[in-house]
C-alpha cells in the first residue's frame, strides 16, 4: 500500500481510534489498520450490499446530512436522527471514523483527519476480503449506480456495468439506470450482464397487459440453503423522473403483488426471503409492516446510512429493515443462522469504506484507468477553487447547490431560480480546485436542460408545496425520497408539520412578500416534461462551468434555506 504523508497519517488516525496499537511504519500500521474490517463470520448465508454509488468509482468526500427531519410518527426515529442525536441513539463513539462516515459533525477537521471514503477499487479489496470467510455470499446492488458522474452519462452508464461485473455483483434493482431509456437497460440485462448479473424487479410491468418487465425474484442457494431476491425498483421513476425514458413501463409499490411473490418464493423451497428495495427507507419501514414472510429489506434510495438494522414487526414476524448509505462509501454484511428451515439469529454491519485503509484492487484500477482515459482531460478541467466547504446532503440546501443557483440567476438574468433537490453529489473541502468532474457528479443526469419560466407567486407557491408534501407528508407510501427543491433568491418560511398546501409561508424577494397574481422570472434545470424535452436548452453544467470560469475563487456563504417552523427540538436537525 503506497501512501502520502498526509494518507499515512489518516491511517494512524482511523487505526488509533479504533483502539488498535499502531507502529511507525507504513507496512505495519496498514496491517493494523486492516484489523479495522476483521469481521468474523456468523451463520451459514451471508448477503453483502451496496446501494446508491452513483458512478463515484474514485474515492471522495461526502458530507451527511445535518437536517433531515422526521415528522409524524417518524419524529426522533431512524432514519430522521443526524449527529449526536445518530451516535447516541446507535451507541457509535464522538470523534470516531464511525462518527465521521455518519455523521456530518466537525465535517472538515474529521475529513482531514480520517481521508477520503468509497472508491470502487478500495471496495473491491474490501468485498474480497468479507468473501473470503463466507463461502456463498452474495453481493447485491440496490440500484442508483449507472448515474452520478460525467464519465457515466458519456458511457451510457457501461463504465459502472463493467465495474460492477469486475466487482462480483450478482443481483441488481434499479432506478436511475431506466433514466438511459428502456432500450438501453433490456439491452444490458440481455447482453453483457445476461448469466452474470441478474436484474429483479417484482413492481416493473408493461402499461398494456401488466407483463412483468424484469424477473420479479431469483432464487440461490448459499451452502445448500435457498436464498430468495425480490427486487423492488423506485415505485415512482415515471413520476419524479421524465416518462418519456420508459413510456411503456408502470410502477408503483405494488404491495398485494409483492406478498403474492414473498409466498410464491416461499412454496418453491426459500428458506431465507430478502427484498432488494430501493424504495426509500420510510417506505420501507412501512412496508415491513404491511407484508409477511420477509427476513429482511436491504434498502436504498434515500441515502441514509443506517449502522444497525431497523426490527419491524408484522402478522408473520418480524423484518429487519437496512439502509446502506450511497457514493461506494459503505459496504453491509448481513449473516443469517439458518436452521430448520427458517431464521434462527442474524447479524449486521454496515463498514464505512475508508480508502486510506483499503489498498486499492489492482484489476479495478486497471479498468477504472481504461474508462477514464479518453476523458480525463475534459474532467480534470480545473473551473474555479472554492473558499469553503462546498456539499449537497440536507433537506433544503446545500453550498455545492448554492453555486448552481447562483449561476442560474446570474446567467439567466433571473431573480430566482429552482435546482432539484438531488441527495447524490459530493464535497469538496476548503482551497480544493472546482473541476469540470466535479460539476457533473452534481449533474451528470440525461435531462440536463436549463429552462426560464414566467410563473405567478402562486404558481411558485404551488410548486414548493408540491414538493414539500413529498418529503413530509406524513404518510411514507406519498414521499418520493427526495430533499426539498434548492431555492435561489426567494426567502420563505416552511412549516413541515403543517397540512398540504399550508407548509410554504411568508415568500419573500428583495424582502417583499411575493404577489398571489404577479409574474416572475424562475431559473431551473432537469424537466420533466416531453414539451421540455423538445424545446431543449443549455445543459446545466455548461451554465455552470462558464459561471465558475469567470468567478474564479467560490466564496462560499451560509445556503439560502427557509425559515424553520415547530421544529425545535427535533433531532433530524442541528
Amino acid at each position: 500500500m503506497d501512501m502520502n504523508r498526509r494518507e499515512f497519517l489518516q491511517l494512524l488516525a482511523i487505526a488509533s481510534a479504533g483502539g488498535f496499537m499502531l507502529n511507525n511504519n507504513e507496512s505495519h500500521a496498514a496491517t493494523d489498520a486492516r484489523r479495522f474490517y476483521e469481521l468474523p463470520r456468523h451463520g451459514n448465508v451471508s448477503l453483502l450490499h451496496i446501494t446508491d454509488s452513483h458512478a463515484q468509482l474514485n474515492p471522495m468526500y461526502f458530507r451527511e446530512p445535518e437536517i433531515n427531519l422526521g415528522v409524524g410518527t417518524t419524529n426522533g426515529r431512524p432514519p430522521h436522527l443526524v449527529g449526536n442525536a445518530l451516535l447516541k441513539h446507535f451507541g457509535v463513539k464522538q470523534g470516531s471514523p464511525e462518527a465521521y462516515a455518519y455523521t456530518s459533525l466537525n465535517f472538515i477537521e474529521a475529513a482531514r483527519t480520517y481521508g477520503k471514503v468509497g472508491g470502487f477499487a478500495h471496495l473491491a479489496t474490501l468485498v474480497k476480503q468479507i468473501r473470503a470467510s463466507r463461502p456463498g455470499a452474495l453481493l447485491l446492488d440496490g440500484g442508483d449506480t449507472w448515474q452520478g458522474s460525467g464519465q457515466a452519462l458519456w458511457t451510457k452508464g457501461q463504465d459502472m456495468i463493467d465495474a460492477c461485473l469486475e466487482l462480483g455483483v450478482d443481483i441488481m434493482t434499479m432506478h436511475f439506470e431506466c433514466m438511459y431509456g428502456a432500450q438501453r437497460i433490456k439491452e444490458a440485462e440481455e447482453g453483457v450482464l445476461r448469466g452474470r448479473i441478474e436484474v429483479v424487479a417484482q413492481n416493473v410491468k408493461t402499461t398494456d397487459f401488466g407483463d412483468p418487465v424484469f424477473k420479479p425474484y431469483v432464487i440461490r442457494e448459499i451452502n445448500a440453503i435457498p436464498v430468495a431476491i425480490i427486487g423492488q425498483a423506485f415505485p415512482y421513476s415515471t413520476i419524479a423522473n421524465p416518462r418519456y425514458f420508459v413510456p411503456d413501463w408502470s410502477y408503483g409499490i405494488q404491495e398485494e403483488n409483492l406478498q403474492l411473490t414473498i409466498d410464491e418464493a416461499r412454496k418453491k423451497g426459500a428458506q431465507v426471503v430478502v427484498l432488494l428495495s430501493h424504495n426509500g427507507m420510510d417506505v420501507d419501514l412501512k412496508l415491513a409492516s404491511r407484508v409477511s414472510g420477509l427476513d429482511a429489506i436491504l434498502g436504498g434510495h434515500t441515502h441514509d446510512g443506517i449502522p444497525t438494522p431497523i426490527p419491524v414487526k408484522n402478522s408473520g414476524g418480524t423484518t429487519l429493515v437496512t439502509n446502506a448509505g450511497s457514493n461506494g462509501k459503505f459496504l453491509g454484511v448481513l449473516d443469517f443462522e439458518v436452521k430448520a428451515g427458517k431464521v434462527e439469529s442474524f447479524k449486521y454491519k454496515l463498514l464505512p469504506v475508508f480508502a486510506n485503509l483499503l489498498a486499492a484492487d489492482q484489476s479495478m484500477t486497471a479498468l477504472m484507468q481504461k474508462h477514464r482515459a479518453p476523458y480525463e482531460g475534459k474532467l480534470s478541467e480545473k473551473l474555479a477553487t472554492t473558499d469553503g466547504l462546498l456539499y449537497r446532503r440536507g433537506n433544503f440546501n446545500g453550498s455545492f447547490d448554492q453555486v448552481i443557483l447562483d449561476a442560474l440567476m446570474k446567467e439567466k438574468d433571473a431573480p430566482i431560480a429552482f435546482s432539484p433537490g438531488f441527495r447524490w453529489g459530493t464535497s469538496l473541502l476548503p482551497g480544493s480546485a472546482i473541476t469540470m468532474e466535479d460539476v457533473l457528479n452534481q449533474t451528470a443526469i440525461t435531462y440536463p436542460m436549463t429552462t426560464v419560466t414566467e410563473m405567478t407567486g402562486m404558481q411558485i407557491k404551488s410548486v414548493l408545496e408540491d414538493v414539500g408534501d413529498n418529503l413530509f407528508n406524513p404518510d411514507p407510501y406519498y414521499q418520493q425520497g427526495g430533499d426539498m427543491v434548492r431555492v435561489g433568491g426567494l426567502e420563505y418560511t416552511c412549516e413541515p408539520n403543517a397540512g398540504m398546501g399550508q407548509r410554504i409561508q411568508d415568500m419573500r424577494l428583495n424582502g417583499k412578500l411575493l404577489d398571489a397574481n404577479k409574474t416572475y422570472k424562475v431559473a431551473g434545470w432537469a424537466p420533466v416534461s416531453e414539451a421540455a424535452r423538445d424545446k431543449g436548452g443549455e445543459p446545466v453544467w455548461d451554465l455552470v462551468a462558464r459561471h465558475l470560469r469567470a468567478e474564479k475563487v467560490v466564496k462560499v456563504s451560509a445556503p439560502n434555506v427557509p425559515k424553520l417552523k415547530g421544529m425545535a427540538g427535533n433531532p433530524g436537525m442541528i
